[in-house]
């Protein structure tokens, strides 16, 4: 199974954490936050973050999921990735979140392909008629 940490400002981690457990239900297993404050050097959270991973990984992997590409957490999983076995993400919401663990026990590869897919076709425009896929 792959792992998912979450490296993200302040508590959106831990919050995210908070919503998909109720979406599902249960609290997904090998899923982790790593919050990054605003006074937190990078570079000696490097070592933290690089214990998560390890911690995550039992041999399939680990995706790391960040908030917004360019910002302090998205530079910090720039560090920890390593190709085919640590993978990032950058701009993780819900739906993201709730179609990698939904497909955590494919291959990393397709597992990142759907990460992007949740996130994207999950931000629609709806109105009281319904959702406008289109725009």
């Amino acid at each position: 199974m792959i792992g998912i940490l979450i490296v993200a400002h302040g508590s959106l981690g831990e919050s995210m954490i908070h919503c998909v457990t109720h979406v599902l239900g249960k609290s997904p297993p090998q899923l982790q936050y790593f919050a990054v404050g605003t006074d937190d050097d990078p570079a000696d959270m490097l070592p933290f973050a690089q214990l998560a991973v390890e911690k995550l990984n039992t041999g399939d992997g680990v995706i790391v999921l960040s908030d917004m590409y360019g910002a302090s957490p998205c530079n910090l999983v720039t560090k920890l990735l390593a190709p085919k076995h640590v993978e990032g993400v950058a701009g993780v919401n819900l739906p993201m979140l709730v179609r990698v663990l939904n497909y955590r026990d494919k291959p990393i590869k397709v597992c990142v392909e759907k990460a992007l897919s949740g996130g994207r076709d999950g931000v629609v425009h709806f109105t009281k008629t319904g959702c406008d896929h289109n725009k």
